[in-house]
């Protein structure tokens, strides 16, 4: 009797279990499908590698005798006969033996025992990666045959990705690169980099004019960056046009500082090119072949930094990215030897120079956070390493509020850059519970975003400040930085497995939900820019607008692709950006042109795709006011449900949908909350049966 009690308690082993029921140490019926998986309408998948078989241990030993021949010969050894005892490899094999001979039970139950559960599968590495960061490096040569490296977070490289990807295989060969635009192309400095001579000086304006220039740098920039410090800036110029010994030497830090600010004013004033040279590109030049070696400037260093950041500021809005990022990166080094990134002490450096060198220690991390995303390389310095406070000296509650939500957004995306863009792509955790950790990070700020600077509505009496904008801008492409990986992983699908991609999309409804957010923040940030327009606020030379409509269009050529249901709601909002980079072409701007061309070729290449394999609409509709899912999905997926609805996009709730601030901190939360486990291990193996890496 109490042995029949006891073969009760054993239980049957499956002798074949698919993948996810071993992994989260549930039974499986072994059929296939089995039947857990098809109650969740998960992919099965048997791995062959996990079959037991019986094989001779005189065939083992084959096997690691072979093993340490080939080990001998990568050594220089030369191989033993296969008839001739070697002692030193007998002495190998009974070791091997000895350590590996573990029964085919046994080796069973430490397989069950190690395997991790469903709750720890977000604490160990996935096989899902980012598509954007995974496998060798990626590159594309200029029409000159120059490589240019496409960075894993850059706005551009995603842009080339996508156009290479759907070129290449709707016309089977490479894409050419003859009209596209590459680094530093766009402009001409007239100066080939030489400090061979010095060229004429420009005639400097007169004493007003140049106020005026200074002031106009003041409302573009002023706002969001410390450039210059105004009260000594100031006195050195009013000593500069009183004093002609001061002209006559031109040698100081002060007067290439000046030349600088000078190149800014001529940008934000004159909206006229001289063929491919910008206005007040002389000053520029002139600015940077005065500049002395890093020795001289080790000298200096706080305006020295000042003046690096403007220089870098320059060479980015005019995407010379290459050239601004190693000029931001010798500020970030020039700030940190001189200790700008700790707790400077007041009593020993004074008041004064400790809160400048704190409005230049920010503008440095800000700018430095930006421009390494904006190229998609990995961060230079980590948050713990800082022990810098925020300047108290601030002209308004409002720049305070604007400065502090700027450092916050710059760690968020230095966050997604060490997470979601990781080396490789391999994290300790799948990539979706990534995006689940980086919009946590973002629903923090939101309710604080549009409680200290809020945007008013657009039928609202009030303008939309040119500051607060800037902050909306910048949070909404955290959350497109964060979220588009998975619009190109579903790309991939597209092309790869086209029949799949309908049922792929209606099998999370969770998945549907981050693409979602993707496309409105794309959305949010076209109405912001738009607004802009209307008020003549549209920043024309700076990258910030430019960067912010590009990556939005870009989201909404690729979303129709991937759902049909948004094939004829996209072009309003495609309709507002070309308007808007027709305004900023229209000022000027050489770049914006060039990213017009190149919008056009990414909309023609995914018509041909979408022509070429139409696909049907999914069936899942989520509402925002009651966050019920109609269409059957996962488990978890439906635990936690979405709270958008694709009438937001259509053309009849425009008006509705126009103008607002955004997600509030309860409905980012809402979506991050809905990403579990059991959605990553989906797409992981919806993207692995695709073929995606």
């Amino acid at each position: 009797m109490e042995s029949g009690k006891e073969k009760r308690r054993v239980g049957k082993r499956s002798s074949n279990a698919c993948t996810r029921c071993r992994r989260q140490k549930i039974k499986c019926s072994g059929s296939q499908p089995c039947s857990g998986c098809s109650k969740r309408n998960l992919p099965c998948i048997f791995d062959d590698r996990d079959q037991k078989m019986m094989v001779t241990r005189g065939y083992i030993i084959d096997l690691q005798r072979q093993i340490v021949s080939l080990r001998r010969m990568s050594k220089g050894h030369t191989p033993s006969s296969p008839d001739v005892t070697d002692p030193e490899q007998d002495t190998i094999l009974e070791d091997d033996m000895e350590a590996g001979s573990i029964q085919d039970e046994e080796q069973a139950q430490i397989e069950d025992r190690d395997a991790p559960s469903e709750k720890e599968m977000e604490n160990i590495p996935s096989g899902l990666t980012n598509p954007l960061s995974t496998g060798p490096s990626a590159y594309m040569s200029a029409a000159n045959g120059r490589a240019f490296y496409l960075g894993t977070s850059s706005n551009w490289s995603f842009a080339r990705r996508v156009l290479a990807m759907v070129y290449e295989h709707i016309y089977q060969e490479p894409l050419p690169t003859e009209t596209l635009l590459f680094d530093g192309s766009a402009y001409d400095l007239g100066w080939d980099g030489f400090r061979t001579s010095i060229p004429e000086e420009p005639a400097i304006p007169t004493t007003d004019h140049a106020i005026y220039l200074i002031n106009s740098v003041k409302f573009h920039c002023g706002q969001l960056f410390h450039l210059f410090d105004e009260e000594e800036f100031m006195r050195s110029l009013y000593d500069f046009y009183s004093d002609s010994n001061s002209r006559t030497s031109k040698t100081n830090l002060w007067y290439i500082h000046f030349l600088v600010i000078l190149a800014f004013g001529k940008a934000f004033v004159l909206r006229k090119n001289d063929g491919r040279k910008p206005p007040g590109a002389e000053f520029f030049v002139l600015a940077l072949q005065l500049l002395p070696d890093v020795s001289v400037l080790c000298k200096e260093p706080v305006i020295s930094t000042e003046i690096l950041c403007c220089i870098a500021l320059y060479l980015q809005s005019l995407d010379f990215r290459h050239s601004s990022h190693q000029y931001i990166g010798q500020a970030m080094r020039m700030a940190l030897g001189y200790g700008m990134h700790t707790d400077m002490p007041v009593q020993y450096l004074g008041e004064r120079l400790v809160q400048r060198c704190r409005k230049i220690w920010w503008t440095v991390y800000i700018l430095d956070r930006e421009m390494t995303s904006l190229f998609g390389l990995p961060q230079s310095i980590r948050d713990d390493h800082l022990h810098n406070q925020a300047p108290t000296s601030m002209v308004s509650a409002q720049r305070t509020a604007a400065l502090n939500m700027q450092i916050k957004l710059s760690r968020v995306i230095a966050g997604i850059n060490e997470t979601i863009y990781g080396p490789d792509g391999r994290l300790n955790t799948s990539f979706l519970l990534s995006t689940k950790s980086a919009l946590a990070s973002v629903a923090g700020l939101a309710d604080e975003m549009r409680r200290m600077l809020p945007i008013p509505l657009e039928n609202s009496a009030s303008g939309i400040s040119r500051l607060a904008a800037y902050i909306h801008l910048l949070y909404h492409q955290c959350i497109v930085l964060a979220t588009r990986p998975l619009l190109f992983s579903f790309l991939k699908i597209r092309i790869s497995s086209p029949e799949t991609l309908a049922d792929s999309l209606s099998s999370s409804p969770t998945v549907r939900n981050v693409l979602q957010m993707c496309i409105d923040s794309s959305i949010q940030m076209i109405n912001i820019l738009g607004n802009l327009q209307t008020q003549g606020l549209l920043e024309t030379f700076l990258y910030f607008d430019l960067e912010s409509v590009f990556v939005s269009a870009m989201v909404l050529l690729l979303a129709p692709v991937i759902d049909t249901r948004l094939l004829e709601t996209r072009s309003p909002w495609l309709q507002k950006s070309h308007s808007i980079i027709d305004d900023m072409i229209s000022s000027g701007n050489l770049i914006a042109k060039f990213r017009k061309s190149e919008l056009q070729q990414v909309e023609g290449v995914l018509d041909r795709l979408s022509s070429s394999w139409p696909i049907p609409a999914t069936n899942v509709a989520v509402s925002r006011d009651s966050g019920a899912v109609n269409q059957p999905g996962p488990a978890l997926a439906q635990e936690h449900p979405m709270q958008f609805t694709e009438n937001n996009f259509s053309s009849e709730n425009q008006e509705q949908y126009a103008f607002n601030e955004g997600f509030t901190t309860a409905q980012i939360l809402a979506v991050a909350n809905s990403i579990e486990s059991g959605d990553a291990e989906w797409v992981s193996q919806a993207l692995a049966q695709n073929n995606i890496w």
